[in-house]
């Protein structure tokens, strides 16, 4: 995706809150079979962020992520990655894999197991995809569908260098607790605007304690996700 946005470094952004108010999704329902009958028999529920202020005015155009939920015996976690600092667009920011529609995709399923592959290397005999929720608008005018699945372990990935600094994984226990969920609010273009962060802190590859700073759509689709496994 080439489009992009003015620059500026949401890490320096006030925190002005958090969520921990509302309460974790019970550990019951981050079992396998129970996100596999979650997603069968969804319940009533609306996205609580549909998406971003749009800045640019171009035509929509599609794209997929997938979420991939790691099995790690009775846990399961989600794999991320970090953009490398080059990219024109969203550089080094922590992403799902997944990309812009191409013609031949049969549909937001194909796009977002296509893009992982070509991202990471996980292999789709390795991925069981259970459902998607509710397209994000971006602020570029993204429809990004995220497509979720269940991963076997253990991942033998093979990542892109040129689009891929780093793939990691957050317990998805963490990520579904609301406590964990930062607000932040700015000033930008003329109007205040708002966003979640989720900092995880883990080590790296190299095994170098690193701060992953999770926010923009990222997060609202992870927030996203909260709303539909608590509904």
């Amino acid at each position: 995706m080439t489009t992009s946005v003015p620059l500026f470094d949401p890490e320096a952004v006030p925190m002005v809150g958090d969520d921990a108010h509302l309460p974790p999704v019970d550990a019951a329902r981050l079992l396998p079979d129970a996100l596999r009958l979650r997603f069968a028999e969804p319940p009533q529920w609306q996205p609580e962020i549909p998406g971003d202020a749009r800045v640019f005015e171009r035509e929509p155009a599609r794209a997929s992520v997938l979420v991939p939920l790691v099995i790690h015996g009775d846990t399961l976690s989600v794999l991320l990655t970090r953009r490398t600092g080059h990219l024109r667009s969203h550089a080094g920011q922590v992403s799902f894999p997944g990309g812009r529609a191409e013609e031949h995709d049969a549909d937001a399923v194909e796009t977002a197991l296509r893009e992982t592959e070509e991202e990471v290397g996980l292999a789709r005999e390795q991925v069981e995809v259970i459902g998607s929720l509710p397209a994000y608008t971006t602020i570029t005018a993204f429809h990004v569908t995220p497509v979720v699945a269940l991963v076997r372990s253990p991942l033998t990935l093979a990542l892109d260098a040129f689009e891929v600094a780093e793939a990691f994984e957050v317990p998805l226990q963490f990520l579904m607790t609301p406590a964990n969920h930062h607000r932040h609010r700015f000033e930008a273009l003329g109007s205040a605007r708002q966003f979640l962060s989720m900092p995880w802190e883990a080590p790296d590859a190299q095994g170098q304690r690193r701060r992953y700073f999770i926010w923009g759509a990222t997060a609202a689709m992870i927030r996203n996700f909260y709303r539909f496994l608590s509904a």
